[in-house]
């Protein structure tokens, strides 16, 4: 059975969780180093704040490790917050993070949360549903990187090698198909 690693240390990591089982998937909530050293099929970081996430990975030694196993082809996919921490660059402030996909991220582009909506858009040909909240966006992305999504003029989901990312939430909607597509990356 496929196993996935589920950051839990803040955000919405329940949610993915519950996804993951509804399509027979192992999933094991991620805490501590010693989280990290399971034999894991896959990664996902989830949306939450980034600067939180960002600054625990670093403070419980867990940033450099998922760092490598990224590099070292793990196959990762950050929603949201996740995005961020998987971005090489930030338009604006620096957080501590695995920075591992070759994209530039703008936190916090569609504004404060009174500025989250909900739409149906295009995910790698399928339309899906899709929740904004506090969401960033892709300003830039490198020539590897294949853009999946796009909402408004802004890259709203790309996958590059083993990483995939969305700067909307697609745990919080029944819509299986963003993690089936991940999962389709593992195997």
């Amino acid at each position: 059975m496929t196993k996935i690693g589920v950051l839990a240390l803040q955000g919405a990591f329940i949610e993915h969780c519950q996804i993951l089982r509804r399509l027979a998937v192992d999933c094991v909530e991620l805490r501590k180093p010693a989280d990290i050293s399971q034999d894991l099929d896959g990664l996902i970081l989830p949306g939450g704040e980034s600067t939180v996430m960002g600054k625990l990975l670093n403070d419980l030694g867990m940033l450099i490790p998922i760092r490598k196993m990224i590099s070292e082809g793990l196959p990762v996919f950050g929603t949201c917050a996740g995005m961020i921490l998987l971005a090489q660059r930030l338009s604006e402030d620096s957080i501590p993070r695995p920075g591992t996909m070759d994209i530039t991220v703008r936190r916090n582009a569609y504004g404060r949360q009174i500025g989250s909506f909900n739409t149906v858009g295009t995910f790698a040909g399928k339309r899906v549903p899709m929740t904004f909240i506090r969401a960033p966006y892709i300003e830039e992305a490198g020539t590897d990187v294949q853009i999946l999504s796009v909402e408004d003029g802004h890259i709203v989901a790309a996958e590059q090698g083993n990483q995939l990312v969305t700067a909307f939430h697609p745990e919080l909607t029944d819509d299986p198909t963003v993690h089936q597509h991940f999962l389709d990356m593992i195997s």
